[in-house]
């Protein structure tokens, strides 16, 4: 009957539908979003040069590799590339070329959800299908301590599906990526 109440809401859930999103602490700088129409996934890489990290973006019309930053760095229009191989992997493309970088999104795989440093990322989905993602203080965690002290809710995904959310190997930027875009964090 649509007047009975639902199942009681448990604490963890409660949890997480009450507390807003709000901006990543220090030493994260500001969100930057970059759009990618039709994103299949994320892989992160290293420019061999520079030893920056770059973030190879997969989708329907080809790959694009980005900077931590946002910046556009190459691009291929093969829409054959924009999607991974049997083993989570697309080609390098600019820096990255001549080499296979693991991908993360539409079709599996995963990013490193905690950094050397302690940093941890976390996926939670009170209110699916629509995901939240939560950034925890080193050697914390969203499921203790307090919103906006220990653990920030810093992004939602209120529109489109969650394809990937994860630090680069270095734990130095962090993306998280949608069906149509994709979020960057990074820090010193």
């Amino acid at each position: 009957m649509a007047d009975e109440p639902g199942p009681p809401v448990d604490g963890m859930r409660a949890r997480f539908l009450a507390a807003p999103e709000m901006r990543a602490p220090e030493p994260w700088g500001d969100r930057v979003v970059v759009a990618v129409g039709g994103l299949v996934g994320v892989g992160f890489g290293t420019d061999p040069d520079s030893g920056r990290d770059l973030l190879l973006v997969a989708s329907g019309t080809g790959l694009g590799l980005l900077g931590a930053s946002g910046e556009r760095l190459a691009r291929d229009y093969d829409q054959e590339r924009g999607h991974p191989d049997g083993d989570l992997t697309c080609p390098g493309i600019g820096p990255l070329a001549g080499t296979r970088v693991r991908m993360a999104g539409l079709y599996g795989g995963g990013l490193h959800t905690v950094s050397a440093d302690g940093w941890g990322v976390e996926v939670v989905g009170p209110d699916w299908p629509h995901h939240r993602v939560l950034l925890s203080a080193p050697w914390h965690s969203p499921w203790a301590g307090d919103h906006g002290v220990t653990w920030w809710h810093i992004f939602h995904s209120r529109y489109m599906p969650l394809r990937a959310a994860g630090f680069s190997p270095s734990g130095r930027t962090l993306a998280v990526a949608v069906g149509s875009d994709v979020a960057l964090w990074s820090r010193s």
